[in-house]
């Protein structure tokens, strides 16, 4: 018997020093204290992003996956399925928020022990995922309604996102130009930008950082009607969850127009927004400009902001309408900004603490086009980069969430997805599957432990 087992060992190491000699050495390393280094490619059922496992935890609370896949119509031949519509979601908001944004990524991931077992499947026995072609598919598969129905689902889960009702909203709104090169739907030549663009709309609640809606639209700055036609429909979802939850919008100037604000009186909202200036304002704000150029000159200040209001109606608007003007001297002159709004309150608390909050916004938007790579639209069919950029507002739900769950008080509540994304998602993890478990080993001398360790405990916590 003894001889038979060292019959099997020889046998065992034979084939390992000859599996050794098939891989090739790592070359050009140099020796440490007169020892060579051997580096191989041989450590075993390895993944360089073990932390896509809490975007698993994440994704099961949310059910983004379900939510957007129940808004299609699976077409396919049941008898033929290998990925059902939600699987082929799943991984592709997976493969985004960890820095894969193209669908030929999935043609390497689709091994990935790590995702496969994000994506419900064992990671030696369980079928690989899907290809390249096959997520191209389904990217081109819904229809416009069934997208229009996906747009309805993204809100209901803002609302679904918080434990309670809340007792007020901010809703900001904003557009960013999405640069493309090619022959895709609806990209217009933008003269503002100097190029073929895209001009997506995004809406983000701002007191939460959450995403209410993104919406691809063409190459063209939206124009009163359709900004009102959008928020409209967006307000109508909210509260169909949230009866009575009091809703104010902010935005820039070209949001200001008589259709939006008429649209938010209606709808008992509150809103702010920039004013573009006029003659007749300039007009209106002349005397205010020399009582604060006087003021500033008499008390010898290098900057010195007044802030005033008055009951202006323009030649479009219905009615009179609160204006608060910003008025700021330095030695290089007078500036006056305007914003309209129907919020009570001091001009001085409306213009810095109410509308320049919304600045924020603009790193909502970058961290959306930045870190999820929102802006590669690049399919032929709008539908399709709708979609897309569906898939990509998900993949910023997962890391959104996944800095919620982060320690209270800790740097990580505060970090960009980028941090977060080299910090807990690209992690080593060795994955071995036994008989009654799978071993997930994650390094020892991984750094943020605690901080992974926490963060796993509280995704359970937050729910969906």
């Amino acid at each position: 018997m003894i001889l038979v087992f060292e019959q099997i060992h020889r046998q065992q190491e034979n084939l390992r020093l000859t599996m050794n000699e098939t891989i090739p050495y790592l070359p050009g390393l140099s020796p440490i204290a007169g020892k060579e280094l051997h580096a191989r490619f041989d450590g075993g059922r390895l993944s360089s992003d073990g932390g896509v496992l809490l975007l698993r935890e994440i994704e099961n609370g949310l059910g983004l996956a379900e939510r957007l896949s129940s808004c299609m119509k699976d077409a396919r031949d049941p008898l033929s399925l290998r990925h059902s519509l939600a699987d082929m979601i799943r991984a592709r908001m997976f493969a985004i928020a960890c820095g894969y944004e193209d669908c030929d990524d999935l043609d390497i991931l689709r091994f990935d022990p790590a995702f496969k077992l994000a994506c419900g499947r064992l990671s030696e026995t369980g079928d690989d995922l899907m290809s390249q072609p096959t997520l191209s598919r389904l990217e081109n598969a819904p229809s416009w309604r069934e997208l229009g129905r996906m747009g309805l689902s993204m809100i209901d889960l803002f609302c679904d996102s918080f434990p309670s009702v809340p007792a007020r909203i901010v809703l900001d709104i904003d557009d960013t130009p999405d640069t493309v090169h090619g022959g895709q739907q609806l990209a217009f030549f933008n003269a503002h930008y100097d190029e073929y663009v895209f001009q997506p709309i995004h809406i983000f609640e701002a007191t939460t950082g959450k995403p209410v809606l993104s919406l691809l639209r063409p190459g063209k700055r939206p124009s009163g009607k359709e900004a009102a036609r959008i928020l409209e429909h967006v307000i109508r979802r909210i509260r169909r969850n949230w009866p009575r939850v009091e809703i104010m919008v902010r935005g820039d100037g070209h949001y200001g127009t008589p259709e939006v604000m008429e649209l938010l009186e209606d709808q008992g909202c509150g809103y702010i927004f920039g004013l573009p200036g006029n003659a007749r304002l300039s007009k209106i704000g002349q005397p205010w400009c020399e009582d604060v150029a006087l003021r500033r000159a008499l008390s010898d200040k290098d900057t010195l902001r007044r802030f005033f209001q008055v009951s202006y109606r323009a030649k479009s608007w219905s009615r009179e309408r609160k204006v608060v003007a910003r008025v700021e001297a330095t030695s290089k002159g007078c500036d006056i900004r305007f914003v309209v709004t129907n919020l009570p309150g001091r001009a001085k608390v409306l213009y810095e603490k109410v509308y320049c909050a919304r600045g924020r916004m603009e790193n909502m938007i970058k961290d959306h086009k930045l870190y999820t790579k929102s802006d590669r639209t690049s399919c032929h069919r709008w539908e399709a980069n709708q979609f897309r950029l569906f898939l990509h507002t998900g993949a910023y739900w997962l890391l959104h969430r996944l800095r919620q769950a982060a320690p209270r008080k800790s740097l990580w509540r505060t970090a960009t997805f980028e941090t977060l994304r080299r910090a807990f998602l690209k992690v080593a993890a060795r994955i071995q599957e036994l008989k009654s478990r799978v071993r997930i080993a994650l390094p020892s001398s991984y750094p943020y432990r605690s901080a992974f360790i926490a963060m796993a405990g509280r995704i359970t916590a937050l729910g969906p």
